[in-house]
């Protein structure tokens, strides 16, 4: 039995190690581990804790905002306020904006080229060597569009800096609502960036999207997972302090072994048993838990917790949503969904779903309205939770804030913790994350280019930075090169 290591896969976000064990060139086993700890929530303690909604989004420069919005979400919680309507539209317009970023980045600029056929020139190169098969004019348009992505990521930016202040870390979302104020100015030049950021989409990205698809169908049935899809809710349409019975543009809900259930929060729990932290964490609620590093945990291979859903690994991210919700593009797939071009296809449908939807929202500001409650922490210990749909999944904070207003336990359970958290269990009780089940089964049919690994993974988009490392069972070093 060979084993294959690529330590780290690029182009992703961060540090992403993973070894997989073949057998005839077809994967038996997985581990996906994450190699870099940086204890963020560790740094939160003892903080004033209004801090947290600004700190949060240090957590990553790709979906800051998602941090913010999921930051700002437990400290309304702990206060018992909600945002007024403007303020819930603009912190909408905000997080959608930085969704259109976002998904555009991954697709064109991350996952693009494992399809796409690039000139052999920086930054097309280095990069594995793909079976290429799209259509020399269809290849050579989708190169250029992948150019115009740029552009286009710039534009989504500036646009969402006009009601967050600056982006990728923006300024405005604060407790109790946002600080930006609404004017017919605002409004109308946010529908300008929008309009044209749509048209690309729907004329350049969903139909490059498919196209890529079509040619590439076998990949509709590689790259399975777990078929467990979690969707904490998004973008609320309505005022209500109960976020997940609220209405929101994506409801919350789970699918378990195949049926539709309703979410429940209490039901979430994390372990360490394979994670690089001390085993005993004070409980493994994400209100309570408190992680210590260990790094030289026996048995223990990643520095990303398990999350579990009753005791189920659940995937996240745009096939878990719409999925979730029932959306009639991605239900028309049947089982293909379940797959790394399922994936593509639920995000590039959902990013034109969302462009959609927000054209309507921004006309539904008010000038003059507030934009925020006013708030205070309260002279008691309170525990916020923030539920939210980030770009890449489903992103929930849990904030536990002492009778002095500083931050007691803070804890972060992010999209890319539930899908490429490390195995839970031993034995025949093992449950392997969403991203080691996808990964195993597949055929390697090269193990020196191992091209059909990393387009699972990239296919859910990870957020962890290039050496790739091909061993024989007794550790020896078969090949190793950079690529892209």
């Amino acid at each position: 039995m060979a084993k294959i290591i690529v330590d780290p896969v690029t182009r992703i976000e961060g540090h992403l190690k993973l070894e997989v064990e073949v057998e005839d060139n077809v994967v038996v086993d997985a581990w996906t581990g994450g190699t870099l700890w940086r204890g963020f929530e560790l740094i939160l303690q003892g903080r004033d804790a209004r801090d947290a909604e600004q700190l949060v989004q240090r957590i990553c420069g790709v979906c800051p905002t998602s941090h913010a919005t999921a930051g700002a979400m437990a400290l309304d919680d702990a206060m018992g306020i909600e945002p007024p309507p403007n303020g819930r539209i603009i912190r909408n317009l905000i997080l959608g904006s930085n969704y259109m970023h976002s998904h555009i980045l991954h697709f064109f600029h991350l996952a693009a080229l494992d399809y796409v056929k690039g000139p052999d020139i920086a930054p097309f190169k280095p990069r594995y060597e793909a079976d290429y098969r799209l259509p020399a004019d269809v290849n050579a348009q989708a190169v250029d569009i992948y150019l115009e992505a740029l552009t286009i990521r710039r534009k989504a930016h500036e646009m969402g800096a006009i009601w967050g202040g600056k982006l990728p870390h923006v300024q405005a979302i604060v407790p109790g609502g946002v600080s930006e104020v609404p004017d017919t100015s605002k409004i109308y030049k946010f529908l300008n960036y929008l309009e044209e950021i749509q048209a690309f989409i729907d004329n350049k990205y969903v139909p490059l999207v498919k196209a890529v698809a079509e040619v590439y169908s076998d990949w509709f049935s590689i790259g399975v997972g777990c078929q467990n899809f979690l969707c904490y809710g998004g973008f609320p349409l309505e005022e209500g302090r109960d976020h997940v019975k609220k209405k929101k543009f994506w409801d919350s809900g789970v699918y378990i072994r195949g049926q539709y259930k309703e979410f429940d929060p209490g039901l979430i729990a994390e372990e360490v048993t394979y994670s690089w932290y001390e085993d005993d964490t004070g409980g493994n609620t994400p209100d309570v838990a408190v992680v210590t590093a260990d790094a030289y945990k026996k048995g223990a291979y990643s520095w990303i917790k398990s999350p579990r859903y009753n005791g189920e690994a659940m995937e996240v991210g745009p096939l878990a949503r719409q999925w979730v919700n029932q959306n009639p593009d991605v239900i028309a797939l049947g089982d293909k969904a379940f797959s790394v071009m399922g994936r593509h296809f639920a995000r590039a449908v959902e990013t034109s779903q969302l462009a959609k939807a927000m054209k309507e929202w921004v006309l539904q500001l008010e000038p003059g309205q507030p934009v925020c409650t006013p708030h205070e922490l309260p002279k008691k210990e309170v525990v916020g939770v923030g539920l939210c749909e980030g770009s890449r999944g489903a992103l929930g904070h849990w904030h536990r804030i002492s009778a002095d207003g500083r931050t007691k336990v803070y804890n972060a359970v992010v999209p890319t913790t539930w899908n490429s958290g490390p195995r839970t269990g031993s034995g025949a009780a093992t449950v392997r994350g969403p991203m080691e089940q996808a990964i195993i089964g597949t055929r390697v049919a090269d193990p020196s280019n191992p091209v059909e690994l990393v387009r699972i993974v990239r296919s859910m988009d990870p957020c962890y930075g290039c050496a790739i490392h091909v061993m024989t069972p007794n550790g020896k070093t078969l090949s190793q090169f950079a690529v892209s």
